[in-house]
């Protein structure tokens, strides 16, 4: 894939509207947005898992 000029990224939003219709594409974008809060918010709890984990294993090689 190469990359994309303005002439490619207008082409490619007028197919979006063209397909979706404009009532749809502020649906789809929110829909969008909450996935990825979603995913943000996985990662987060994966992260504290890890360094909960991590600190547990600290604790254990200090006894």
């Amino acid at each position: 894939m190469g990359n994309f000029g303005m002439t490619e990224i207008i082409l490619i939003l007028l197919v979006v509207v063209l397909l979706f219709g404009g009532r749809k594409i502020p649906e789809l974008m929110k829909g969008i947005g909450q996935g990825m809060k979603e995913f943000k918010k996985a990662s987060r709890v994966d992260d504290d898992a890890d360094k909960m984990s991590a600190e547990s294993k600290d604790q254990e090689k200090k006894l």
